[in-house]
């Protein structure tokens, strides 16, 4: 019985250290990652990356990177509210475009982008386009926002379009 237990202990050791070393495993760098809890809107800084205009259409990433010394991460999406130059929120109607978000490992210095996109052309009967001043984000899983300066005209009664974060500044 004793002979039966060292060799089922020994196969057992053999397993682990082969999960291990084919990375089945979590084991340093990814043993790290999986413990970073989620980043906190404290340990976060943002930005609106180059927009990118055409037909109407404006493009650009909203970049979130971490201040903090701990890795973190993020998964999903952003919420938005604009505001006018006066302090006034303004209508802002955020649509999460259909992509399926992933957790995105944050290390310190590191940063993830979300696409926005918006129109700048009045759509069906609307009259006039409302000028944003600044941009109300609250990262994903957040209560707490930031706030950058955002100079937009988004049409089609305040309609911005988000994807989730992914890894990176832009591409």
């Amino acid at each position: 019985m004793k002979r039966f237990k060292r060799a089922g202990s020994a196969l057992l050791a053999g397993v682990l250290l082969a999960s291990v070393t084919s990375g089945l495993l979590p084991s340093g760098e990814a043993a790290a990652q999986a413990a970073a809890g989620r980043c906190r809107t404290d340990a976060l800084a943002a930005r609106l990356g180059r927009p990118d205009p055409g037909a109407g259409n404006v493009y650009a990433p909203l970049v979130l990177t971490n201040t903090s010394t701990r890795t973190c991460w993020v998964y999903g999406f952003a919420g938005l509210v604009m505001f006018d130059g006066n302090g006034d929120a303004l209508r802002t109607r955020v649509r999460r475009e259909n992509v399926q978000p992933r957790r995105v490992v944050l290390a310190p210095k590191a940063s993830a982008y979300a696409r926005l996109h918006w129109v700048m052309v009045q759509t069906g009967t609307e009259k006039r386009c409302p000028t944003s001043a600044r941009l109300m984000i609250i990262p994903p899983d957040e209560t707490a926002h930031l706030e950058i300066p955002f100079k937009a005209m988004a049409c089609d009664d305040g309609r911005i379009d988000i994807r989730p974060f992914v890894p990176g500044t832009h591409p």
